[in-house]
């Protein structure tokens, strides 16, 4: 008895997927006429490079400037040359906050270049904001 039930069901399914299918005379197409863009539109490097220096942030530094910011930042807090990509960014957005006349500057150096297992306290964050004025990274 219950395999009975069970194809029958089966049967009623199929019959009721089947009539859910659209007829050929249909004329009417339910899917949009265009599909949107799956990739948002980006801007370009020229224009992010444009926007940075609006902002005083410097571009990446070539290698021997960046040996020197490296040093610089390191003479302030050693350790936040640890991950030198990070300190270099830091350093970057640091120059945008100088040149944007921030607030409270030496705060923001000590939050700016404290990450991962590395802390910077807001005296080394007024050494840091010396350092890259004094080796011009930050046009000020």
């Amino acid at each position: 008895m219950h395999t009975r039930t069970a194809v029958t069901t089966l049967a009623l399914a199929a019959l009721a997927l089947t009539g859910c299918s659209s007829s050929s005379d249909d004329t009417t197409d339910s899917k949009p006429s265009s599909t949107p863009s799956a990739t948002p539109s980006t801007a370009s490097s020229a224009d992010v490079s444009a926007a940075e220096k609006r902002l005083g942030i410097p571009p990446e530094p070539t290698p021997a400037k960046r040996a020197e910011l490296l040093r610089a930042l390191a003479a302030a807090n050693p350790d936040i040359v640890k991950y030198e990509d990070k300190a270099v960014d830091a350093a970057r957005n640091q120059c945008g906050a100088i040149s944007g006349g921030g607030n409270r500057l030496d705060y923001s150096a000590a939050q700016r270049f404290t990450y991962k297992d590395v802390t910077t306290t807001e005296a080394q964050g007024k050494q840091i904001n010396e350092a890259l004025k004094g080796i011009g990274f930050c046009k000020v």
